[in-house]
């Protein structure tokens, strides 16, 4: 089983880490680790390569940062755990298919240890309450780049935002989307208290080692057969 070092990098500007994954994939060899990045970003929004800046209704004074992942917009900023799967698809025998279902599936069962029950949406990418008062509402994004058979970007939860950004655009393309954060869904430890932001590294953590499993679990026995885009 190959592991996956997963690297706390705490508060980190955007554009800055987004340079550090490019020049981290291009310079992969052989023996590059497969690496997740626990990432907190300060306010930023980002544009995907087919995305439409049409999407950005009313930018203010946060940035737009565009970049090679797939996808439309989105807003990164405090109180969201970001996790970055820099990983060698061939190397561990995985399509991009089983790559998406592991990210999803990890933020579907970290966010059930919080007692928030989620879903996925045919031809929607990221992950969405499945009931309460906030039904639909989406509380995860995803968004990947494969490049020489590794990716790079990764997938957004929020923890507890400032969710006033997301009005400000149309997220991920959807129009009118309702976007929540664990603290809206009344996520709770299994104690019963009600997470905040202090439970950024708890949470992070949580969903780096549900990542890690979902990833073994999904390895293919034909490496070569993996990921070439």
């Amino acid at each position: 089983m190959i592991p996956i070092d997963i690297v706390e990098r705490g508060l980190q500007d955007y554009a800055t880490c987004f340079d550090e994954m490019q020049t981290f994939t291009a310079q992969r060899g052989p023996d590059t680790p497969d690496t997740i990045w626990l990432v907190e970003h300060p306010p930023v929004f980002t544009l995907g390569l087919a995305g439409d800046p049409a999407h950005l209704l009313a930018p203010g004074n946060i940035p737009l940062v565009k970049v090679d992942r797939g996808g439309q917009i989105t807003y990164h900023g405090p109180g969201q755990v970001v996790a970055y799967l820099l990983l060698d698809l061939r190397r561990r025998g995985l399509f991009v298919k089983a790559l998406v279902d592991a990210i999803e599936a990890a933020v579907i069962e970290t966010l059930a240890t919080y007692n928030v029950a989620s879903e996925r949406k045919a031809g929607a990418p990221g992950i969405y309450l499945s009931g309460g008062p906030h039904a639909g509402a989406k509380i995860a994004a995803l968004g990947l780049k494969i490049r020489n058979g590794s990716s790079y970007h990764g997938v957004s939860l929020n923890l507890a935002m400032d969710l006033s950004p997301f009005t400000q655009i149309n997220p991920c393309g959807y129009a009118g989307l309702e976007t929540v954060d664990m603290v809206t869904a009344g996520a709770r430890e299994a104690s019963g208290r009600p997470v905040d932001a202090n439970d950024w590294q708890t949470v992070s953590r949580g969903l780096a080692d549900a990542l890690v499993a979902q990833l073994q679990q999904r390895a293919q026995a034909h490496p070569a057969e993996a990921a070439t885009a």
